[in-house]
């Protein structure tokens, strides 16, 4: 049950990602003047899904009281007269409910596509190496040993700081899942290789090559399935440190730019403790990525549980 309600909460972010630009009440980067560190404007169910409006109590502590005597409706209407701030509004006065929701789908896009390109990349090497054996697996799995002892979070701090700082969002998007994807493959390879080499041996591996099955047949259909287990619980851990690794490069100002909100944007802006002690709403990613971690670690912890796993986690988060 716990597992399935994981799965489930993981579902609606990968959906509210998808849905973003049609979710968001409002432009992500547009800004509401009298606004600024506007507080949450919960919905009033009994107002039948409005909410009171905000008035401006004190513009040097920037302190909002509810206008208790009318109501207006929800973002969503096209009867929308004052702007909703459900989760609140930034230091520019800008919703983050929608900065959130873009933020996820650039953030947790990002951590999909590099999981699918280790365990892709991963599989592919790890496979290969098992397969052939001798020289080749030799080379593979000590230049897989070379990464993993690497102090991975800087080697991707200083890749990334050996780039242009100044980048259009599309190429940092495509070189961030690059630079993961060069980091995270050995993890899935190496569990994959021993796997292959485990299995390539056995009766029925055997039995299929007798049969005038060829290598690559052999591999495709009866050595790779048998690692599914594997590269399944090795995404599951890489998704969170992926999260992470792009919240810490875009948090430092190596990452996307502040134009483009992610989650690691959203928290550098956060950055302020004086703000975050009064504005507490604009952790609203901390809080996301919260909820990545837990539930992918939820998730795992059944599977896990049944018996170890096959090779470390993730290098991301160590």
């Amino acid at each position: 049950m716990r597992t399935r309600r994981a799965v489930l909460l993981l579902g609606t972010l990968a959906g509210a990602a998808l849905l973003a630009p049609w979710l968001a009440p409002y432009d992500p980067s547009a800004s509401f003047r009298g606004f600024r560190h506007a507080p949450p404007m919960p919905p009033r169910l009994s107002e039948g899904l409005q909410a009171h409006p905000l008035r401006r109590e004190s513009l040097l502590d920037e302190r909002f009281v509810e206008d208790r005597t009318r109501v207006v409706p929800l973002p969503w209407s096209r009867d929308r007269t004052e702007p909703v701030f459900l989760l609140g509004a930034d230091a520019s006065g800008r919703d983050v409910l929608s900065r959130l929701l873009a933020g996820t789908r650039v953030s947790l896009g990002l951590a999909l596509v590099a999981v699918l390109g280790t365990t892709l990349v991963g599989s592919v090497l790890g496979a290969w190496a098992g397969a052939a054996g001798g020289r080749l697996d030799e080379v593979m799995m000590r230049t897989a040993d070379f990464v993993l002892v690497l102090p991975v979070l800087y080697v991707v701090l200083v890749l990334r700081a050996a780039m242009p700082l100044v980048l259009p969002s599309a190429v940092v998007f495509t070189l961030m899942a690059g630079i993961f994807i060069a980091v995270g493959w050995p993890v899935v390879a190496r569990g994959v290789r021993g796997i292959v080499a485990r299995e390539r041996d056995r009766e029925y591996a055997v039995a299929a090559r007798s049969l005038g099955a060829g290598t690559m047949r052999v591999l495709v259909r009866h050595l790779l399935p048998a690692c599914g287990g594997h590269v399944a619980v090795q995404a599951s851990l890489l998704l969170p440190a992926f999260v992470l690794a792009e919240a810490t490069l875009s948090f430092v100002g190596l990452g996307f730019p502040a134009t483009q909100p992610s989650w690691g944007t959203m928290l550098r802006d956060a950055a302020d403790v004086n703000e975050l002690t009064r504005f507490p709403w604009v952790l609203a990613p901390a809080f996301a990525i919260i909820a990545v971690t837990l539930t992918t670690n939820l998730a795992l912890q059944p599977r896990t549980a049944e018996r170890p796993l096959a090779t470390d986690a993730s290098p991301i988060a160590r």
